[in-house]
């Protein structure tokens, strides 16, 4: 068996049949389908049986709702793949994504550890003004050579943890016991994961093809909604893999440091900062921030630098504000190479207008 995929399934019967049928959507790889029914109360179940009897590759596993954890650990621990895939059940992917995907890792001399690809995201999907846009890692990821490890392309956890664009080595997965956290819910579990896999892979692979198609805030969604404490919960579960890890690379460090303050930048932006408890939670977050980091970010914002060093009471290092306008300019050039220039006109208008920008 080349690739499992596991589909961990709660209450999506509109999406389900577009999402297994562009998995089922792969021949020339040895493929399993373990749709994990996490205690569904609509049509989902149906749709999978259906499935099942018209494709031997599908296997459904039933069971009570436990939260998205759960479920994908379930499908891990009854996968025969060499590799281990994830998909949600409301994206699908390009026809073959699982072929290429494959074959790419079997182009190497080794199988890698984790082999990682650029993907779709879908901005306003299902509507009359949905838009294909390439991710925000999309021709970003430069490593020296191929296979490379995370310390050689940190950017590829700067942004959305996008776990289910990738292959797993199944044995690297079962060597280091590397799981999802289960909580209730979806609890933003991809994330620990993601750092988890990366930072521990000793070989990765990455190409910019993109197949995975990801809905990004369709309604509904576990996205959606105000989660940045959430947010700020699992940036300190990473911080505590690396740690535990030893790594002290400075291009993950700031990496990861980018992403918490995004986190705590929204928290505020919500106007959580007065909630109790909560200020106390976010000035913890920040002081595990490395402070010569944050000043030399050119993404944040002079006024969001202020408040990190006024938020922690470290001593204020020199920092100019005219980087933020530098790092403006250059999203804009590369939003316009990559999707057009009036996509980057409207984008700018988002950075400047969104809660919490920093």
């Amino acid at each position: 068996m080349d690739v499992s995929v596991i589909i961990p399934v709660y209450n999506v019967e509109e999406y389900l049949d577009q999402c297994l049928l562009s998995v089922e959507d792969n021949d020339e790889v040895a493929l399993e389908i373990i749709c994990v029914n996490d205690g569904s109360t609509d049509g989902s179940l149906a749709i999978m049986r259906d499935h099942a009897a018209r494709d031997g590759r599908v296997r459904i596993i039933d069971k009570e709702n436990e939260g998205y954890g759960a479920s994908v650990n379930r499908g891990i621990a009854a996968s025969r793949g060499t590799y281990v895939a994830i998909m949600e059940p409301d994206d699908f992917a390009k026809p073959h994504m699982y072929d290429r995907l494959f074959a790419f890792a079997s182009s190497f001399g080794e199988l890698p550890d984790v082999v990682k690809s650029a993907y779709w995201r879908i901005q306003d999907p299902d509507t009359p003004e949905e838009l294909f846009c390439r991710n925000t890692f999309y021709r970003r990821v430069k490593p020296p050579r191929q296979p490379f490890t995370l310390r050689e392309a940190p950017v590829l956890i700067q942004y959305h943890p996008s776990i289910w664009t990738a292959l797993y080595l199944r044995s690297f997965l079962d060597e280091f016991g590397i799981r999802l956290r289960e909580v209730p819910g979806a609890g933003w579990v991809d994330n620990p994961f993601m750092i988890d896999t990366l930072a521990r892979a000793r070989s990765i692979v990455y190409t910019d093809d993109c197949y995975y198609c990801y809905r990004d805030r369709r309604p509904g969604a576990s996205t959606c909604g105000d989660t940045s404490l959430l947010g700020i919960e699992r940036w300190n579960d990473m911080r505590d893999i690396l740690d535990s890890l030893g790594e002290t690379d400075p291009g993950i460090e700031a990496a990861l440091d980018r992403m918490g303050m995004r986190h705590v930048g929204l928290a505020i932006g919500y106007g959580h900062l007065g909630e109790p408890g909560v200020r106390e939670k976010v000035v913890a977050t920040l002081r595990r921030m490395d402070p010569d980091i944050i000043a030399g970010m050119d993404n944040l914002s002079a006024g969001a630098k202020k408040r990190y060093f006024e938020l922690t009471g470290y001593e204020v290092r020199p920092y100019s504000g005219l980087a933020y306008y530098g790092y403006l300019l250059r999203e804009f050039l590369y939003t316009a190479r990559v999707m057009g220039v009036r996509y980057a006109l409207s984008r700018m208008g988002v950075l400047k207008g969104r809660k919490g920008a920093a």
